[in-house]
């Protein structure tokens, strides 16, 4: 278990990162306010807080998180490749783990060597579909079955 340590969102592509205290959930469309809620199979992507630390020391530079783009950061856990198909519980949310949030090209941009610091030990995160709505915010515990 662990819980949201911060929450952000993007209203269309290669626009910074919003951070926000609090969002409402819906199944069809993620997150409202981020533009990619409505792709199936990535609607949420979720981000360890030790992970990205892990990654910003391999790149000897400590980057914000919202560089890595992800929706949710989250402490006290990290991801393998167990999670795919597990349920994730905030609140009254639940989302369903898809796959890894593999890093794309774009990381590059942000921080040279930032993709390959994000690729080993599933340090850029988990895509999740919501399969039930409601409302999250900072500070929400996060468990995992």
């Amino acid at each position: 278990m662990g819980s949201i340590k911060a929450i952000a969102i993007k209203n269309r592509p290669r626009v910074a990162m919003q951070v926000i205290d609090s969002a409402q959930v819906t199944v069809a469309n993620g997150i409202l306010g981020d533009f990619r809620g409505t792709q199936q199979g990535r609607q949420i992507t979720i981000l360890s807080e030790s992970a990205w630390h892990k990654a910003c020391a391999e790149v000897g530079s400590e980057l914000p998180w919202t560089t890595r783009r992800a929706n949710l950061l989250v402490d006290e856990v990290e991801f393998d490749a167990s999670y795919v198909g597990k349920a994730v519980r905030i609140g009254d949310v639940e989302l369903l783990v898809t796959e890894e949030t593999d890093p794309c090209s774009m990381m590059d941009a942000q921080h040279l060597g930032l993709t390959a610091a994000l690729t080993p030990e599933w340090r850029g995160g988990i895509c999740c579909n919501v399969t039930k709505a409601g409302n999250i915010k900072v500070g929400d515990q996060v468990e995992f079955d």
